[in-house]
């Protein structure tokens, strides 16, 4: 059984850790390592593995020290060099080709952000499988049994444009979230055409602080889907 844990998510950090009771997997390094090593209880040496999606620094902002202390990582080429970094624990790895990690098995796939190779990923433990899809307005692909989610769910249309007609919001922003960020209208819809028919919970990533709101974005969600939603 997949357990999650959230160590940070949003535009000052990301970081989650998945375990199956034996290893552990992060995703994302956005914060200091020092900050995952208590998270861990001081057992960041049971991290066989940590996978970034893209180059962003509230996704990366502890890579070097991830790679010091001896964990590989995950990430496309286009992460990998726009980072520029040369160290042997740094992995690339490629879209639609499955790779494994101890009992991880993985899936990379292409997301849309603006970034130089974003990925989101499927993962497989078990009997359970998990998307884990963050700064992205879009996926392209549907999937079959899911038994776990974390999406992000950046935003609400409707919040961002009310806070533009106020004044709280440039009306730039709206441009660019709509180019690089998942909204509640958008991961609605996503959901809608997968199959939940296995699913166990999902996980709201990445809200933002000023055009989201956490108790409408759990009950709309939890409406369409009828499984329990964490916000994270």
């Amino acid at each position: 059984m997949i357990n999650i844990k959230t160590l940070a998510s949003g535009s000052k950090g990301n970081a989650y850790l998945l375990s199956d009771g034996q290893s552990s997997i992060l995703l994302e390094c956005g914060i200091n390592f020092r900050e995952i090593q208590i998270a861990t209880g001081f057992k960041a040496s049971d991290i066989i593995g940590c996978l970034v999606t893209h180059e962003h620094k509230d996704h990366t902002k502890g890579l070097k020290d991830v790679l010091k202390n001896g964990i590989n990582v995950y990430a496309s080429k286009g992460t990998i060099d726009t980072e520029g970094i040369n160290h042997h624990r740094l992995k690339k790895i490629e879209a639609r080709k499955q790779f494994k990690i101890g009992n991880w098995i993985i899936m990379p796939f292409e997301v849309e952000h603006d970034a130089a190779e974003p990925y989101g990923f499927l993962i497989a433990n078990g009997n359970d499988k998990l998307l884990f899809a963050t700064d992205t307005y879009y996926v392209r692909y549907k999937f079959k049994g899911l038994t776990h989610i974390m999406v992000e769910c950046n935003y609400s249309i409707e919040i961002l444009d009310s806070n533009i007609v106020a004044g709280y919001t440039p009306p730039f922003l709206k441009r660019r979230l709509l180019q690089s960020h998942f909204s509640l209208e958008n991961v609605i819809e996503f959901l809608k055409v997968n199959d939940l028919s296995k699913l166990q919970e999902i996980h709201l990533l990445h809200l933002s602080d000023s055009n989201s709101n956490e108790a409408e974005f759990k009950r709309k969600i939890q409406e369409v889907t009828g499984v329990p939603v964490y916000i994270a």
